[in-house]
This record gives structure tokens, C-alpha cells and sequence, in this order.
């Protein structure tokens, strides 16, 4: 029995040395993290730049719980929302200040306090639960900085921030006044809203909602806000024809008679043109084509082939058929347009006349390796790296230098006929060079109006002075090739104002073009369609006006008929009459005494 109470009273002992201890250590864990509580504040300064709002509470309980218990006077307080919560900072004072005055309220370390210092403790904690109480309340409602002029009240208005996608973490809400520089903001948002509308920025939104608050596009200084401009697909500006350079991602689809350009990015602002493919737009007969930039590439039409080379749309018909017309608004357009790319472009004929293309075969061959595509029966997708549309020359039956691709001049084009049909001369003969030889004549014969009725007198004329005559009447199932290799062998070329003057094209350099005006006052035509291309073609231009006694309209009207006394009158009165009698209905008798000092004149070319 006795062993047993000793065992009784050492187990007991030893549970009371552990509850001992157990309680020691939960008691030293509730006053540390009862200290831990009355640690003070972070103190901040909030300095005049903050976006914040300030709060200040009454100072009247707080003061008086101050007196009653002798805490020491603290700086008046601020409660400042920030983002990360609610601060208390210290009117007034600076940064580096405050860690001073934080010593004041911190708890001492354990062991070093008194039992009046413990009182104070504890009435300091029930006072900073009455300012925790109060800014609880404050912080259930939003705290706003209300701005200053309806202006501004409107500009708010008009940004939904409901609408923005982006998803924010739930604050307080705090609203700031702009600077003044602002004021305008929201008319400045309307007028750009309403621009980028007109012009197709919004477009490819399909409807979604978007935020109102329009981004605003950089372009440099003078042109803040405004979108880039683009450049136009087509140059419209000349009274003749149109010229329109697809340069990207092109496609064809020539049945529908459209050009569409694909930009890489949607959203861009499109471009539409109807064009005549054809260097005189003006007349009624040509088909026109839709050229057009879609707004993206997801609009586009899948491709039915691809290529590497560009494409050249044109159309025939207008004029051609006519010799002259047809080099003046077809062969000579074509030869500035696709030259420049050696071969290397398809064309697209719109109004195809296979006729017509045999009939130039070789210089549409000369001037692209692929085949052409009859483009009013072509129902696929023809994509390009690049398009042009349309053609035509700033100048009749000529080249202008300093606006063709290359600096390409009328030279080169009868040097590129040249080598198309394979002519031997390059230049015409010398007398001095070849003593005894005849130059070469060939005089042009009509068969319509404007015919020499003397042409045996010419001839005669001609062979007295010591040219070699031949008298040459085109015939149209000639070849254009025997054609062209027998101008090449002569040297000097005569004719009256007419389309056989067209054949100059494949005399030698320096050989002589000799064009016999009609009467009528026309002589301005026959220098822009003869005369200066002549000159362009290097070669030696003479001009030859008959009088009212040398034409056939002297006889038939008399000598006081308006048509002979005032051609003038005539021309400003009516161009119709000038087409049909001066160009249409009048023949030519040469005057040998007269036109033989031109005929001398040839032969001093030649020399």
C-alpha cells in the first residue's frame, strides 16, 4: 500500500510540472499575440500629387480621451485610400519624419513595461477601435472627387466603363479632375469617332460592341490623330485614260470584269473605281472594269492559280482598225506599259478581236511569253503579285519621255519594231557616201479622199531630181511584216496627211518624212500626228501646205465660198464640216514648181 501511494503522489507531481508548463507557454503565446495587435500604424505622407481623397475625422472625443489619460499629443491623423487598403499618415509632415513619432505608439518589449504603461495600452487600443469603427464606416461608401464644369460632367458620361472587357479588381472607385488641357476632350473624341467611321476604320468590327473611347492614330506632329493617308489605286487625272497599279496581293476575275487588291490586314480602308481599260475613255463602246481593295483578306476570293509575274488588263475595239489608231491608242500604249517587265506580264484583253491580235502578233508575242487571256470569258481566280489596269501615251502617235517607265522614247520603240520584224536598215543611205546611187522615194497612194490626181507628174518630178520612185498602195491583206520590210528599204517617204503616214514607223533613223498638208487650215493636226512623233522618231520632217488653187473643194465651191475664204470660221463654227469636206471629200493636185524645192530640200538630208 505504501508503494502505491508513492507512485500516486510521484505521477501526480509529474502531471503538474507539465501543466505548469503547458500553461506558461499558452499564456506567453496569448500575450505576444495580444502585443502584436497594439502595433502602430504605417505611417505615409501624402503629398499633394497623390491621386488620393483625404478624410479627416473630429478631433473632439479623441482630444479629450488624450487629457484624460495623459497620452502623449500625437499629429492629427489622415486616413488615405490607396490601393492597397486604408493608411493613417500625419498631416504636414515629411517622410523621413514619421518614423519618429511611430516609436511613440509602439508596444514596449515584455518585461519593461509598469502597470500604468499597461493601462494606457489598453486604452489606447479602445481609442484606435473607435477610429477603425469610424473609417470602416467611411470605406462602405465611394469616395469621389466630383469635377469641376458640365463640360466635364458630360465628357465622364460618355465613357461607359461598363463596357470595357478587361476585368479589374473590385476598389473604391476614385475619380480625379483632369488637367485643364482636357477640357476639349470629349468633342475631340466625338469628331474623331465620326471620322474613323467615314473612313472604314471601324469596319471590319461586324457589329461587336467596342469601347468608346476611340485609340488615337500617330502620324507626326501636324497630323496627330488623323489616319494614315493611302495611296490611290488609280490615277484618274488625265482627260484620255486611266491608269491603275494593284501592287500586293491582285486577283482577276474576268468574268465578273473585277481587279480586287487584298490587303495583308483586315480593317483597311477600301478603294473603288470603275475604269475603261483603254487609252480614250471617253468613248462610249468600251466595257469598264471594277477595280477594287476589299477590306481584308478574309473577304477574299480563293485563288483558282497563282503566278509569280504580273498581269496587264486592256481592252480593244475603240478606234483600232484604223492603221494609225491602231498604233497610236493600242501598240504604243502597250509598249510603255509592259516593256519594263522584258516579257515577264500576262495580258487580260477585255472586248477581244483575235483578228486584231494575228494581225500584230508578233509584237504582242515580243512583248509577253504567256498567252493572253480572253478576260470577259475567264471565270477563274487569277492571282498576281501585281496588276496594272488600263493604258494610253501622253502623246499622239509618240512617247513621252519623262513620263514612260525607263525614260522610254519613240527611238526605242522603232528600234523594238526593228528587231520584232527583223529589218536589216538602221539608217538610210548617204549620196556621198555612194556615189552614183539613187536615193530611194516612195510616195504613198490613196485610195479615198485626199488622193494625188497627179500622181504621174510626181513620179516624173521625183525621178528628174534623181530619186528612185515607187509609188505604194497598202493593201489590207498585206502582212504587216512584208510591209514593214519594204518601207525599211527606202529612203525618204511622201504622202498626204492620212493613216498610210503610219508606215513612217519602220523607215531608217535620219531617213525623211515628207507630209503633204491638205487645204483647210489643218495644219495643227498634221503636226501633232505626223510632225513632232517624226521628229521623236529621229527622223528628217518636211511639210508641204497646199494652196486653195492645188484642192479639189477650189472647183467645187469657187473661190468666195466660206470654205475656201475663211477656213477659220469654219473651224469654229463647226468640226463636222471640217471632217467632211476638208478631210473627207478633197483631193490634191500638186503644184511641181511649187512642191519641187521640198524634194531638193530631201535630198540635202540625205548628203
Amino acid at each position: 500500500m505504501k508503494g502505491l501511494r508513492n507512485n500516486a503522489r510521484t505521477s501526480s507531481r509529474n502531471y503538474l510540472g507539465c501543466g505548469l508548463i503547458l500553461g506558461v507557454f499558452f499564456i506567453s503565446l496569448t500575450y505576444f499575440t495580444v502585443s502584436n495587435q497594439f502595433s502602430s500604424y504605417t505611417s505615409k505622407v501624402a503629398t499633394k500629387s497623390d491621386a488620393v481623397q483625404v478624410i479627416q475625422f473630429p478631433s473632439g472625443k479623441d482630444d479629450s480621451l488624450k487629457e484624460k489619460h495623459n497620452i502623449p499629443e500625437k499629429e492629427p491623423l489622415e486616413t488615405v485610400s490607396t490601393i492597397e487598403g486604408t493608411e493613417q499618415v500625419v498631416i504636414g509632415q515629411d517622410k523621413s519624419e514619421q518614423g519618429k513619432n511611430d516609436n511613440l505608439y509602439q508596444t514596449p518589449p515584455v518585461g519593461e513595461k509598469s502597470g500604468n504603461e499597461r493601462k494606457q495600452e489598453i486604452e489606447l487600443k479602445n481609442q484606435r477601435d473607435v477610429i477603425k469603427q469610424r473609417e470602416e464606416t467611411q470605406k462602405k461608401d465611394v469616395i469621389e472627387v466630383q469635377p469641376i464644369g458640365k463640360e466635364r460632367e458630360q465628357e465622364i458620361e460618355k465613357i461607359n466603363v461598363s463596357e470595357y472587357k478587361e476585368e479589374t479588381p473590385q476598389r473604391d472607385v476614385i475619380q480625379v479632375q483632369p488637367p485643364e488641357t482636357s477640357n476639349n476632350l470629349g468633342d475631340w473624341r466625338e469628331d474623331l469617332e465620326k471620322e474613323r467611321m467615314q473612313k472604314g476604320i471601324n469596319q471590319f468590327s461586324k457589329g461587336e460592341k467596342k469601347d468608346e473611347v476611340p485609340f488615337r492614330l500617330y502620324d507626326g506632329p501636324q497630323n496627330f490623330g488623323q489616319p494614315q493617308p493611302m495611296t490611290p489605286l488609280c490615277d484618274q487625272s488625265d482627260a484620255k485614260f486611266d491608269l491603275c497599279d494593284l501592287n500586293g496581293d491582285a486577283r482577276t476575275i474576268g468574268s465578273a470584269s473585277m481587279v480586287l487588291l487584298i490587303p495583308p490586314n483586315n480593317g483597311t480602308p477600301t478603294q473603288e473605281y470603275r475604269i475603261k481599260p483603254y487609252s480614250r475613255k471617253y468613248l462610249d463602246d468600251i466595257k469598264p472594269v471594277t477595280v477594287k481593295s476589299l477590306e481584308g483578306p478574309t473577304d477574299a476570293p480563293g485563288c483558282s492559280s497563282r503566278v509569280n509575274y504580273p498581269g496587264l488588263v486592256i481592252a480593244l475595239g475603240g478606234l483600232s482598225g484604223n492603221y494609225w489608231h491602231d498604233f497610236t491608242d493600242i501598240l504604243i500604249p502597250l509598249y510603255i506599259r509592259s516593256r519594263q517587265f522584258n516579257g515577264e506580264i500576262q495580258l487580260l484583253v477585255t472586248n477581244n478581236q483575235p483578228w486584231w491580235i494575228i494581225k500584230y502578233a508578233k509584237i504582242f508575242k515580243a512583248l509577253s511569253r504567256y498567252e493572253i487571256v480572253n478576260f470577259d470569258q475567264d471565270y477563274e481566280v487569277r492571282c498576281f503579285p501585281r496588276v496594272l489596269v488600263s493604258y494610253g501615251s501622253y502623246k499622239e502617235f509618240s512617247i513621252d519621255p519623262s513620263r514612260a517607265p525607263n525614260k522610254y522614247s519613240m527611238v526605242d520603240f522603232t528600234k523594238f519594231l526593228r528587231r520584232v520584224y527583223n529589218l536589216e536598215r538602221e539608217f538610210p543611205m548617204k549620196l556621198r557616201k555612194n556615189p552614183g546611187k539613187k536615193p530611194r522615194l516612195m510616195i504613198i497612194s490613196r485610195g479615198g479622199s485626199r488622193k494625188f490626181v497627179n500622181m504621174p507628174e510626181i513620179v516624173q518630178l521625183g525621178e528628174r531630181l534623181g530619186f528612185e520612185v515607187t509609188v505604194i498602195d497598202p493593201k489590207p491583206d498585206i502582212g504587216l511584216a512584208d510591209i514593214a520590210r519594204t518601207v525599211n528599204s527606202f529612203d525618204v517617204m511622201l504622202g498626204a496627211h492620212g493613216a498610210g503616214l503610219t508606215n513612217c514607223l519602220f523607215l531608217p533613223l535620219n531617213a525623211v518624212l515628207i507630209q503633204v498638208v491638205p487645204y483647210g487650215k489643218i495644219e495643227h493636226l498634221a503636226k501633232m500626228d505626223f510632225g513632232d512623233p517624226a521628229v521623236d522618231m529621229d527622223l528628217n520632217y518636211l511639210e508641204y501646205s497646199i494652196s486653195a488653187e492645188e484642192s479639189s473643194l477650189l472647183d467645187a465651191f469657187g473661190r468666195d465660198h466660206e470654205l475656201i475664204k475663211d477656213p477659220l470660221a469654219v473651224h469654229q463654227r463647226d468640226w463636222g464640216q471640217v471632217a467632211e469636206w476638208y478631210l473627207g471629200k478633197q483631193d490634191i493636185k500638186l503644184d511641181i514648181q511649187r512642191f519641187e524645192p521640198i524634194l531638193w530640200q530631201a535630198l540635202e538630208f540625205l548628203k
